[in-house]
C-alpha cells in the first residue's frame, strides 16, 4: 500500500468521501474493519483556507479550526498514513493554499470533480468542473507540482464514453497518482444503475490506478462482492460509499458484523474524539436505515448530546470514563508544564493561574486592564464565556480577544474570579501589564483610580471641595 513512502492506490479498498459521514470516527471505524484508505468528506477550499492548524494535546489530534471555532477537519496519528483529504475547489491558487495547510497531516490530496449537489456546483466546483477541462488541468498541475504528497481526483462519467476517455487522458497528463470514477452521469442518482462499462473503458485508457465507485446499491452488498465489482469494471481498486455508511464491516473479510455492534464501535470513537453530537446522531441514523423509527432509533433522534446518545446504547459508563481520562490528561499536561508556561487545549491557550484578590488594588482588576488595552488597540470588547461543573459548583471562564481564546486550567469559586483568571492568562500570554500591586504604571487604567488606591494605602484623606456656587 505504500510505495517509496507514498500512498499507493493499486489493489486497495477505500472509504469514499461522504458529506457529514466521512468524519474521524467513521474513518477510524472503516480502517478497523479492513479499509486500506479512507477519504474525508468534501471540505470547501474557501472555508479551509481560513482555518488555523491546532495541535489538540488533550484529544491527541490535529484540528483545523475555523474563525467561528468550528473544527472543520480533525485527524490523528492512527490514520495519518492512510487518510486522503478531499477538497471542493474551483481555484488553483486557493486549492494549493489549502493543500499546503494540511499536507503534513494527510497521506494524499484529492479534488472533488464528481459531486452533483448544488452546494458544490454553484461555485464551479464538483461536477461543474467536468465541463471545464482547462480549469481541471490548472488545478491538478498546481497541486501536483506544489505539494509533497500524492494528488488524486474523483470524477463522474460524461454523456458519452468517448468524451469520458478523452477527459481522463487529459487528467492523467497532469501527473496525478490515481483517478476515482463514479460510474454515473451528473444527473443520475444512486437509484440508477452504475455504468461498469464506462469505468472499464477508463481503466483501459490510462496507466494510473483507477478506483471504481458507485456499486453500493446493486453490486456490493457484502465483502465478497468487492472483488466482483473490481473485475466487472477492470479497475485497480474499489471505493465504497453507502455500503460502508450502512455497515462499515463490509470492509471485513471475516463476514458482516451486526449493525448494532458496528454502531457501538462507531459511538466509542465519536466519544473518544469529541465528535459533534449532531454529526454523531446523523451517522447513527444512516446506519439504522429502516429501523430509524424503532425504539432505539427514536431515542437516538431525540438525543441532543453525546451523553444522551451514549445512554441510548448503554454506554454512559464508557462516556464518563472517557471524560475522566481526558481530564486526567489535561491535568497532567498542565502539571507537567511550568505554572507560567502556556499550553494548548484545542484552540484555547491555557495556564494554571488563580486570581488572588489581595495581589490587586481594590479599584483595579485584570479584566479592567484587558478591557482598556482592547480599546487602546481598537479591538472588540473581550468576550467571556463561563461554565460551572456540577460536582463542586466551581467555575471556569474562557475569554476571547482578537479571535483567540484564553483560559485558566484551574477552577474558581465564583464566576467573577473565573473571569479574572481568564483575563490574567490573556494578559500574561500577550505580555500586557495586569495591574498587580507594585507593578509599574502602564497608563492603561485612569490615574484617578490608582491615586485613590495610593491614598487609601498611605492613609491620606482627600476632602472633596465644595461645589462652586
Amino acid at each position: 500500500m505504500m510505495a517509496a513512502g507514498r500512498l499507493s492506490f493499486r489493489d486497495i479498498t477505500a472509504l469514499a468521501p461522504m458529506v457529514r459521514v466521512g468524519t474521524l470516527p467513521m474513518r477510524l471505524l472503516a480502517l478497523d474493519y479492513g479499509a486500506d484508505v479512507v477519504y474525508c468528506e468534501e471540505l470547501i477550499d474557501i472555508k479551509m483556507a481560513q482555518c488555523q492548524r491546532v495541535v489538540n494535546e488533550v484529544l491527541q489530534t490535529v484540528d483545523f479550526v475555523a474563525p467561528d471555532d468550528r473544527v472543520m477537519f480533525r485527524t490523528c496519528a492512527k490514520e495519518k498514513a492512510r487518510v486522503v483529504f478531499q477538497m471542493g475547489t474551483a481555484d488553483p491558487d486557493r486549492a494549493l493554499t489549502v493543500a499546503r495547510l494540511v499536507e503534513k497531516d494527510v497521506a494524499a490530496i484529492d479534488v472533488n470533480m464528481g459531486c452533483p449537489k448544488e452546494y458544490s456546483t454553484k461555485g464551479g466546483m464538483g461536477a461543474a468542473l467536468l465541463s471545464d477541462p482547462e480549469k481541471i488541468e490548472a488545478i491538478l498541475r498546481k497541486l501536483v507540482t506544489g505539494v509533497s504528497v500524492p494528488v488524486t481526483c474523483k470524477i463522474r462519467i460524461l454523456p458519452s464514453m468517448e468524451e469520458t476517455v478523452r477527459l481522463v487522458q487529459r487528467i492523467e497528463k497532469t501527473g496525478i497518482a490515481a483517478l476515482a470514477v463514479h460510474g454515473r452521469f451528473k444527473e443520475e442518482r444512486p437509484r440508477h444503475p452504475v455504468h461498469c462499462d464506462y469505468i472499464k473503458a477508463v481503466a483501459q485508457a490510462v496507466s494510473i490506478p483507477v478506483i471504481a465507485n458507485g456499486g453500493s446499491l446493486d453490486l456490493v452488498k457484502a465483502n465478497a462482492d468487492i472483488e466482483e465489482f473490481r473485475k466487472a469494471t477492470g479497475a485497480s481498486s474499489v471505493m465504497l460509499g453507502r455500503a460502508a455508511m450502512w455497515n462499515a464491516s463490509v470492509f471485513s473479510s471475516q463476514g458482516p458484523i451486526p449493525v448494532e455492534r458496528v454502531m457501538e464501535e462507531y459511538l466509542r470513537y465519536a466519544i473518544r474524539y469529541d465528535n459533534h453530537a449532531f454529526n454523531t446522531k446523523y451517522c447513527l441514523c444512516q446506519m439504522l436505515r429502516d429501523k430509524v423509527e424503532s425504539p432505539l432509533g427514536k431515542q437516538v433522534q431525540a438525543a441532543q448530546t453525546n451523553v444522551e446518545i451514549s445512554e441510548a446504547f448503554g454506554l454512559q459508563d464508557f462516556y464518563l470514563q472517557t471524560q475522566e481520562q481526558l481530564q486526567v490528561r489535561r491535568d497532567s499536561l498542565y502539571s507537567s508544564s511550568q505554572p507560567d508556561q502556556p499550553v494548548m487545549d484545542g484552540d484555547v491557550t491555557m495556564m494554571a493561574i488563580k486570581f488572588e484578590r489581595r495581589e490587586y488594588p481594590p479599584q483595579i482588576t485584570p479584566k479592567m486592564f484587558l478591557l482598556e488595552w482592547s480599546r487602546k488597540e481598537k479591538l472588540e470588547q473581550p468576550l467571556y464565556k463561563t461554565v460551572q461543573r456540577s460536582q463542586d459548583r466551581a467555575f471556569q471562564s474562557t475569554v476571547t480577544v482578537a479571535e483567540k481564546k484564553y483560559r485558566s486550567s484551574l477552577w474558581e469559586k465564583s464566576k467573577k474570579f473565573a473571569e479574572q483568571a481568564a483575563a490574567i492568562v490573556c494578559l500574561r500570554v500577550l505580555g500586557i501589564p495586569e495591574g498587580r500591586i507594585g507593578e509599574e504604571d502602564s497608563g492603561l487604567v485612569c490615574k484617578r483610580k490608582r491615586d485613590l488606591f495610593t491614598m487609601k494605602v498611605t492613609g491620606t484623606i482627600l476632602q472633596q471641595k465644595p461645589a462652586a456656587s
